[in-house]
Formats: C-alpha cells, structure tokens, sequence
C-alpha cells in the first residue's frame, strides 16, 4: 500500500515530448501558454536521450503497430513548435528509433511549410531517420497565424511521405476551410463571421491560455461549483503524459504542474512525495483544499467574473501563487505562469 502523503504514478504508456516551449505563434487555446516570447533553451542531445532511455520499456505502439501512429499512442515530439529547431528534432527521431521506441511522430503547426521541396525534404529526411508520421495541427486559432496554404501544403506531401500516417487535427476544421477556399491568415473574427458556428465542431479544452483568452464562449461559475472536485485522475493518468525540455514531468495536459524530475522516472513511478509540495498535495484531495490554502497564504481572491472550469480555477490560483513566490517546485515552468494572456 502506498504511504500515506504519496502519489502513486503508473509507467507512461504513451508520452510527447515538449522540446521547448517557444513557438512560431501565439495560440488562443494554448494549454502550455507557448509564444516566441520564451526562451528557447532547447535540451541537448544527451539529455533527450536520458529521457527517451526512461520512456523507451513503458511507451506501447498504436492499436495498428509499431509502424503507425495514433493520436494518443506511441510518443510525439511537440512543443512549442519543434521545427523551429530541425536538426535537434531530427537527432531526437533518430536516438527514439534506436531505442526502438514505437509509433513515433512529430507535431506541427507548419508555419515552416513555404514551399514544396523545403517540406519534402524535412518530411523525407525525417521519414529515413525513423519517424513514422506526423500531426498537423488545424484549427482558427492556427489560422489567425499559419496561413492555409501552408498547412495543406503539409498535409499533401505528408500523405505523399508517410501515407496513412499523416494525422489531421482538428480534421473537421481542414474540410471547412477547404471548402471556403481559404489560402492566408484570418482573424478568430474574420473566420467566425464566414463560419458562425464553426467552435461547436471544436475539441475546445477550457484549460491554459483559453481559460483567458476566449473565456467569452465559455459559461462562467463560481469557485465553489468546483470545490469538489479532485485532480487526482488527471494527475495519475498513464497515457498522452509529457516530458519538457527542463525535465518536468507533466501528467496529461495539466501545463505548469511539474511531478518531479523525469530523468528519475523510476522514483517517481514509486511513489512521489506529497509531503513538500502543498500545491499538488492540495490537488490530489480537492480545488477546495487548493482554495483554501491560497486564501490563507497568499491572499487569493475569487474572480468576480467567474471560472470556465475545474482547470480555470486551478491555474489561476497557481498563478497568483507564482507572482509571489517561486518557493514550490511543483509549479514548473514559472515562465508559462507569465505567459497566459
């Protein structure tokens, strides 16, 4: 039995790994409150070979094998935007083939993608260095940054290059831009006046920078309505975890919430250890005990306005613990704590 005042974290089964947060755009929706504004500060090739070493007997293949890929199976290399830094993502693919690590592919916004020999030439080199697909990541809040032309321009020598493996997110959103002919950048508003309705189609998650940034589609309650509520299912999940460039082990999308230190992954697999992190250890019982503690230590205010989620009240009181302190190591990153609206 685990002690008490210990999280207990199953093996990862599926990871992605945050090469830096720093990123070509600055996305709405953002979970990780990714921007140029970061630091780059990308790992080395030894360090991301440490961790992938971690991952490699835990992380299990797509339901179709080792050779394809799934959005929630495998490992992905993301960030931020991991072609902003090639070569390191392309020596990453290599040392996760060589590890035989399954169903690798990579994530993009493809802000990269100016031209048909510059993306053949990437995708190919990738594909000889071990990578099995990739992700296009689409939707208007990319839209209002990559222009369109772009992303198909990836999607039609992704499927040239990796066939099948070529994964379209939000698919919904390619089929509709397609069918207004869209080709530049639009604004969220330019779009939503050709495409009212077109957010009801989104997997919108009310978490990081949205919780913020587009907080008006949201309903709004008060702290209370989530008092309940614990993240303890969210903190101890086994699948779509993340490794960042600093180390931080990062439990599903839960950006800003640092479990411990990767790179001693089997430690943390036995059990992590509540009893010097308040913040987590609040968590795991409830957003009423995280509530509590923040008004009693730090003065933390409910917002008059209201919270879009268990999530929204979450990161706000983490972010106003940040402003004044940077005394708990489980709030890591600090920087995405200064990058969410």
């Amino acid at each position: 039995m685990m002690p008490r005042g210990m999280l207990h974290l199953p093996k990862p089964v599926s990871a992605g790994i945050i090469l830096s947060y720093k990123c070509s755009s600055t996305c709405k929706h953002c979970m990780y409150a990714c921007s140029p504004k970061w630091r780059a500060d990308w790992p080395t090739e030894r360090s991301i070979e440490l961790i992938l070493r971690k991952l490699a007997s835990s992380i299990k293949p797509s339901p179709k094998g080792c050779e394809n890929v799934s959005l929630n199976h495998g490992l992905h290399f993301t960030g931020g935007e991991p072609f902003l830094n090639f070569q390191l993502l392309l020596k990453a693919v290599m040392i996760a083939d060589e590890l035989r690590i399954p169903s690798i592919f990579v994530e993009t916004n493809c802000f990269w993608c100016v031209d048909d020999e510059q993306v053949r030439e990437k995708f190919t080199a990738l594909k000889q260095a071990g990578l099995k697909g990739i992700l296009v990541s689409v939707n208007p809040f990319i839209l209002e940054q990559v222009p369109f032309e772009r992303t198909q321009r990836a999607i039609k020598i992704g499927r040239e290059i990796f066939g099948g493996n070529t994964m379209i997110y939000q698919e919904t959103y390619y089929h509709r831009f397609k069918s207004l002919r869209i080709s530049d950048t639009l604004t969220l508003d330019q779009y939503l006046e050709r495409d009212a309705w077109a957010l009801r189609f989104s997997e919108l998650l009310p978490m990081g920078r949205a919780c913020y940034r587009l907080k008006h589609f949201f309903a709004k309650y008060p702290a209370k309505a989530f008092f309940d509520e614990s993240c303890i299912s969210e903190l101890t999940r086994s699948w779509h975890v993340h490794v960042d460039n600093y180390f931080n082990y990062v439990a599903g999308y839960c950006g800003g919430i640092s479990l411990g230190d990767a790179r001693d992954l089997d430690a943390l697999t036995s059990g992590v250890d509540l009893q010097d992190k308040p913040v987590l250890n609040s968590l795991v019982e409830s957003l009423g005990r995280l509530y509590e503690f923040a008004v009693r230590e730090f003065n933390y205010r409910e917002r008059e306005e209201g919270y879009v989620s268990k999530c929204h009240l979450c990161v706000d009181i983490r972010r106003h613990i940040v402003e004044q302190t940077d005394e708990f190591k489980e709030l890591q990153p600090r920087e995405l704590y200064f990058n969410l609206e």
